[in-house]
């Protein structure tokens, strides 16, 4: 069965953890995941920015860790992650910010990126938003 899993939380939330899980067992069960896609507050898993506490799981680097891993399509959502500050190298440059808080294994595209992998795939699941 083919996946596409779309996460609309930042890294802190449950729902972060609970989308990774879900991804490995998919994985593990001998399924394929078509497109991993980050959403609103999403895109922050996206963030090398991002610093957990010593006592609380770094979940944006365990995404990081697993995406390039398992050489998935980890899309980010560029709309929401130019609005949230996690720029690529190619986007700082367009808009003149000195930071990069975000490079492979991820793409920054656009929403039709969702939609392409729920034609692509037997499911859809989303993990997180309001």
């Amino acid at each position: 069965m083919k996946f596409a899993i779309a996460l609309f939380s930042p890294p802190h939330a449950p729902a972060s953890r609970r989308a990774l899980r879900f991804a490995e067992a998919v994985l593990a069960s001998g399924h394929e995941i078509v497109r991993l896609f980050f959403y609103r507050d999403g895109v922050y898993n996206a963030s090398c920015a991002m610093v957990a506490p010593q006592d609380e799981l770094d979940m944006a680097a365990q995404w990081r860790a697993f995406v390039a891993e398992h050489r998935l399509d980890g899309v980010v959502c560029i709309a929401a992650a130019l609005r949230r500050g996690v720029l690529n190298a190619e986007e700082a440059r367009r808009y003149e910010r000195e930071a990069i808080s975000t490079g492979a294994p991820w793409e920054l595209s656009g929403l039709g990126q969702l939609h392409e992998a729920a034609q692509l795939a037997d499911r859809l699941v989303c993990f997180g938003g309001d």
